[in-house]
């Protein structure tokens, strides 16, 4: 089962959260929806704009918590690796309006 690391961050990328999930869809439209109280929905963090795949859960969240260890200069600059343009990935996932 592939697991995901994700960062978001808000229309003006000036805010950024990272997280982890097994199925990115679902926990995007969630974020999108608002769902979850707490950090993303405070700042309406829904643009996804980077991403990285992983067999392991515990690599999965072995990474996650690097990542969240660093300065945000060298969050920006593993997004752009990927994602020079910070453009939305995921344009066309809806937010998941389920209860």
């Amino acid at each position: 089962m592939p697991y995901y690391i994700y960062i978001l961050t808000d229309d003006f990328n000036s805010v950024l959260y990272i997280g982890v999930t097994n199925d990115l869809a679902r926990r995007i439209g969630e974020h999108r929806a608002e769902q979850i109280d707490g950090f993303t929905k405070k700042y309406h963090l829904h643009k996804l704009v980077y991403c990285e795949e992983w067999n392991d859960i515990k690599q999965a969240i072995h990474r996650e918590k690097q990542l969240k260890g660093w300065k945000r200069e060298r969050k920006q600059s593993l997004i752009r690796t990927l994602n020079p343009k910070w453009e939305e990935l995921m344009p066309n996932a809806p937010p998941n309006l389920s209860p």
